[in-house]
């Protein structure tokens, strides 16, 4: 009996110790945007408040409005100053708080179209 518990020893704690490990956490891949690119609101700023259900939060009741056909409207010039990310509320809100865990790809996007000039395109 002594053998047997030794042997579920030695096999025990090697599984034990090593069932623990892991690996580091993986870094974000951080898309770049490639010079020159101009940034459609329809086809990448809309589909970020849609990923990240932003609607649920900003409905017509709380601003910015997040429901479909009210986005562009509801963001532009309250809460955006086209060709100026610093001095738009909501890039600084999206910056400054992870808001809703949007991705640094996100992010970008969205500055990268204030600075562009917050077109309806």
């Amino acid at each position: 009996m002594k053998k047997l518990l030794n042997i579920v020893l030695v096999i025990s704690v090697p599984l034990v110790m090593y069932s623990c490990y892991y690996d580091e956490f993986p870094e974000e891949i951080v898309e770049e945007i490639p010079e020159g690119q101009v940034i459609s609101f329809e086809q990448e700023i809309i589909p970020i408040f849609v990923t990240n259900n932003c609607v649920e939060c900003h409905p017509s009741i709380r601003q910015p409005d997040f429901r479909p056909g009210n986005e562009y409207t509801s963001l532009v010039p309250a809460f955006v100053t086209p060709g100026n990310p610093a001095d738009s509320r909501l890039y600084e809100m999206l910056n400054d708080n992870n808001h809703r865990s949007l991705t640094t790809t996100e992010l970008n996007l969205i500055k990268k179209w204030i600075e562009q000039g917050a077109e309806n395109n």
